[in-house]
């Protein structure tokens, strides 16, 4: 009997209930990058705290593959999200970190480039993410516990408009006077009891445009036309294959509970010594990959993926085409999903996407071209080596959204309406992913949901984005699943602006402690100061425009067709720059869809042989594999540009080669597999004699 009443007590004391309340002013939830960013800005202002990571990684997505960093201009982040970045490139400056190439090997590719001399690097591999932020933690003496997830239902003790505690599956509690939650989910916030909604709005409730079903919108990642939706082709009555929505799309610009889709940020390489080959899963089901099967027996010919190459030979692999890694339509209940029902969505995912990587490499119905390149890849033997190079974290591109009173919307990101009390600054395009696949009405498959507008300039991000709603919950901040429309978080959404924001709620909350006041009720004057101190930027003025550098079509010798006399097909976009041949030039918007064109056609008045050349304007997130098209008397030939070089000839265009015309004369730029923007500007012929 005193052996049972000793297991009794023992038990006892180690139950949930006798847990240790562990104290801190400051208690972040979520070790995401935003996370870890704002435990460190506490430290920094003198605050006890504590970041509860729910895995066993810290970092999120900025360690878990995404190292191609996403950003729109630099020039706006600034603070500890810009000092991680110089970590960064302090850690490529040492040559013990160059295993695989050598550093001057490297060239980074991709929207984000570091320019010869710069401070800052922004393209990196995972394993080297976390070095930099375990080596910061461990620098600042942040205190972080991993693998300790929040009780959703039970574990949030709310008092009079105040979270007392948050209390973890382990049982442990902990209690502080602030709160953050800086998941990419939103879980403290929504277990708060705080407003948030999840999906898209409908263009009229914000007044904006490319919210809600946008099918008019769609024409990035599409699929080619005619691709057949049906388990048996023309037989509606077989069934659709897997994955296509039978209610979509839905009325134009209305709302529904659809979320942008997710994948895992690969992290490849070519290395054979470090790579490990795309293996066909054990539950592989070839049907839901038959729709990547038939559009490329439609006709596609691109490369279904962006791989923008980090240090090591190691890249970071996005989404790229109408059926890539990004697995539409499949995550509608993941915000709102149970952690075990949240796992079975994550491993599905992952089962999808390794499937997708074997069809493409190996699979004998995909074209030999194709083939032989995916096939060259693999994943990284030196990345996530528990998963055999497959991470845990995947690319949660949006969730929960707070709604606070402060909604950021597109007319914000587009100066449209202003924004007071800068927190910090958005500059990314307004960017969403497919949400579904459907049937169109000539009984094809189409991709919906899909938009890209940019051409605005940095906008700020209101403070009160970043806090509940007055009277809904006093000592809460939520830097990432924050106050903003679908279409705006599109914009926002990007992992330098998480810890921006990150360091400005670590920072907003101690001054909320020092005042004795509500988050909602900061002195922005006060919290301003110290933000512009400790390095924010919180408004952003663009250099003037440069003096407009044309160069007149009269100045230029031979025969030259400008690009505004070209036959254009697909999307071009005039340049905003004020440089090039005539009026400037026209580029793709990096597409890399095949699916934009211009054909350039003269007649030339003397027979013979002529130089073709071609002129762009370059720099480095130029395409390096520019396919160039040139009808002559001999035929057709083929050659590839790089318009990341300078053209040789006086600076301005670059030959493709010598050839006989009989009179008419043919050149054709396109973006069929290409590897960055693709520019076209003129096109000269000049005699030989």
């Amino acid at each position: 009997m005193l052996a049972l009443r000793l297991i009794f007590l023992s038990l006892l004391f180690l139950s949930p209930l006798c847990a240790e309340t562990i104290e801190r002013d400051l208690v972040v939830y979520g070790g995401t990058s935003a996370g870890i960013v704002a435990g460190i800005q506490a430290k920094a202002m003198g605050r006890t705290v504590i970041v509860i990571e729910p895995t066993s990684r810290e970092g999120g997505l900025t360690t878990g593959g995404l190292g191609q960093t996403d950003i729109g201009n630099k020039q706006v982040i600034g603070g500890l999200s810009r000092d991680f970045y110089r970590r960064i490139a302090k850690h490529y400056h040492e040559p013990t970190s160059w295993k695989w190439e050598r550093r001057e090997e490297y060239k980074d590719s991709g929207q984000t480039r570091t320019e010869k001399g710069e401070e800052t690097m922004w393209t990196f591999e995972p394993f080297a993410a976390l070095k930099v932020y375990r080596e910061w933690i461990a620098e600042v003496g942040l205190e972080l516990v991993h693998n300790e997830r929040l009780n959703r239902e039970t574990g949030v003790k709310v008092e009079r408009g105040r979270i007392v505690s948050i209390t973890m599956e382990s049982g442990r509690v902990y209690a502080g006077k602030m709160f953050i939650d800086a998941t990419y989910e939103g879980d403290l916030m929504a277990a708060a009891g705080v407003s948030y909604t999840v999906g898209r709005e409908a263009n009229a409730q914000y007044g904006e445009t490319l919210n809600g079903v946008q099918t008019a919108q769609a024409k990035h990642h599409q699929l080619v036309q005619g691709v057949d939706p049906y388990v048996v082709k023309g037989d509606p009555a077989s069934g659709l294959l897997p994955f296509i929505d039978p209610a979509g799309p839905g009325e134009e610009g209305t709302a529904d509970r659809r979320v942008q889709a997710y994948c895992f940020r690969m992290c490849l390489t070519d290395h054979p010594d470090n790579r490990i080959p795309f293996a066909k899963p054990e539950r592989y089901d070839e049907q839901w990959y038959e729709l990547l099967l038939r559009n490329y027996e439609a006709g596609e010919k691109g490369l279904p993926w962006i791989n923008s190459s980090m240090p090591n030979r190691k890249t970071d692999t996005n989404n790229r085409l109408g059926f890539s890694t990004d697995f539409i339509g499949q995550n509608y209940d993941y915000p709102e999903a149970s952690y075990a029902e949240r796992e079975k969505i994550v491993a599905r995912h992952r089962l999808y996407q390794q499937g997708v990587m074997w069809t493409l490499a190996y699979h004998p119905r995909m074209p030999e071209k194709i083939r032989a390149e995916i096939s060259k890849w693999g994943m990284s033997k030196d990345e996530f080596t528990e998963g055999g190079g497959w991470q845990e974290q995947l690319y949660i591109r949006e969730a929960r959204r707070m709604v606070s009173d402060l909604v950021m919307t597109q007319n914000h990101c587009q100066h449209r309406e202003p924004v007071e009390a800068s927190v910090g600054m958005g500059a990314y395009t307004m960017d969403s992913h497919h949400v579904q696949r459907h049937v169109d009405a000539a009984g094809h498959v189409r991709n919906e949901g899909d938009v890209q507008v940019g051409g605005f300039p940095p906008y700020p991000i209101g403070y009160q984005s970043i806090v509940p709603k007055e009277g809904e919950c006093e000592n809460l901040l939520v830097p990432i699943c924050l106050s903003a429309t679908h279409i705006a978080f599109g914009s926002i959404r990007m992992e330098p602006v998480f810890m921006v924001l990150g360091q400005s709620a670590a920072t907003a909350a101690s001054l909320a402690i020092d005042a004795g006041v509500p988050v909602q009720r900061v002195d922005y004057t006060a919290l301003k100061t110290r933000l512009e101190a400790d390095g924010q930027i919180l408004n952003y003025t663009a250099p003037p425009k440069p003096t407009a550098n044309f160069t007149p079509l009269e100045s230029i010798g031979g025969i030259v067709v400008d690009d505004s006399a070209a036959k254009r097909s697909g999307e071009w976009l005039a340049s905003v720059l004020t440089s090039g041949i005539h009026q400037g030039y026209r580029h793709d918007n990096d597409a890399r869809d095949g699916l934009a064109s211009a054909t350039f056609t003269a007649t030339l008045p003397t027979l013979g042989e002529y130089e073709v050349q071609v002129a762009w304007s370059p720099n480095g997130n130029r395409a390096t594999n520019v396919p160039v098209k040139v009808e002559h008397a001999g035929g057709v030939s083929e050659v590839k540009l790089n318009q990341r070089e300078h053209p040789e000839l006086d600076r301005l265009f670059g030959a493709v080669g010598r050839f006989r015309f009989d009179g008419k004369a043919s050149v054709t730029i396109s973006n069929a597999a290409t590897d960055g923007h693709v520019v076209i500007d003129a096109v000269r012929w000049v005699r030989l004699e």
